[in-house]
């Protein structure tokens, strides 16, 4: 029976990937996760799994070859704020751990399936799986970039034909169900909802890096298409290496407001308005970009899929309007 590890078992992509595998009737899961932060059992008390194992405990066992023959390890677990500054932490979590459950992989014939990020390509304009393009802004984004240098340089030109699987998503502006313990770094999409039905009204940043109020771009990425890529993959293992996973679509943050508040609006049987008369009616309100955030923030983004689709995988993505508005319906009906 095929046996899976799934790294930040509890944590936002991590947990819908276990969802992804149980509605293919695969639950002979390790979820691997710490929790400290006690809420986040949420994200799986509905999961079916065989076994839970903290992080801290399972990397060595792992690597002493403890869990038997495991397929395949989808790796999401790391820290994901791209604002925190301690980089002695950030390097130990998502460099060295992750330095070393590839080289553990490796050893065992264990199919690794991980997650990279955009950050790694920072302040770039064009967002390409190559080391020309490739300027982080924060230790986060280092911390990402470090791990897949390292693996391309031990895999070397064979990356495409590892006899073991190695995959690399670089995730873009990931939003959907089940990030709610995400705090301030939860999408905008979450925090603009909750902000709605708080204040009846959404807010964004005001003008920065040479955009108008709230036209930064970003290339936003539905969780739903994030699990369909991660499973295409594992269902091809003969494809290795790095891949953008985002839609390809750059859209505005007003965009993003515009979901979200005409998707309530829509709830309670109003017609959807267009940005203009959004924000005239004081729906939106732009606040002054943030200090800590200047010269460390990405003003465009959007993946470059030429890579992703050489490989074979044609998936079809969500556009904003799509997927925050079904992630608005989900949140609504939680509340």
């Amino acid at each position: 029976m095929t046996r899976i590890v799934v790294t930040g078992a509890a944590g936002f992509i991590g947990s819908q990937i276990i969802a992804g595998l149980n509605a293919r009737g695969i639950d002979n899961i390790i979820a691997v996760d710490e929790l400290t932060q006690g809420d986040k059992f949420r994200n799986l008390a509905g999961l079916k799994i065989a076994d839970y194992v903290d992080a801290d405990a399972f990397y060595g066992a792992f690597a002493a070859q403890r869990y038997g023959h495991v397929e395949a390890v989808f790796h999401e677990g790391a820290c994901s704020d791209t604002m925190e500054l301690d980089g002695k932490y950030m390097m130990q979590n998502n460099f060295e751990t992750t330095k070393q459950l590839f080289h553990a992989a490796q050893a065992q014939g264990t199919r690794l399936l991980y997650a990279s990020s955009a950050a790694t390509y920072g302040g770039s304009a064009t967002f390409k799986e190559d080391p020309a393009f490739e300027a982080p802004l924060n230790v986060y984004g280092y911390s990402k970039l470090l791990f897949d240098q390292v693996m391309r340089r031990e895999l070397g030109a064979q990356l495409q034909n590892a006899s073991t699987q190695v995959v690399g998503f670089r995730y873009f502006n990931v939003y959907g169900p089940h990030e709610q313990h995400k705090g301030r770094m939860a999408s905008v999409a979450y925090h603009q909802f909750h902000q709605f039905r708080a204040e009846g009204r959404v807010k964004l940043f005001g003008e920065y890096g040479g955009y108008a109020p709230g036209a930064q771009m970003r290339d936003f990425v539905f969780v739903d298409d994030v699990v369909a890529v991660n499973l295409w993959y594992f269902d091809h293992p003969g494809i290795s290496g790095i891949f953008n996973l985002g839609s390809g679509r750059a859209q505005a943050f007003n965009d993003v407001a515009c979901a979200v508040v005409n998707t309530l609006r829509a709830a309670d049987g109003h017609v959807p308005l267009a940005l203009d008369t959004i924000a005239s009616m004081g729906l939106i309100e732009y606040i002054a970009f943030p200090d800590a955030l200047r010269g460390k923030y990405q003003c465009y983004t959007q993946a470059d899929l030429g890579a992703l689709r050489a490989s074979g995988c044609d998936h079809a993505f969500a556009d904003v309007a799509t997927g925050v508005g079904k992630y608005v319906q989900w949140l609504a009906a939680q509340a």
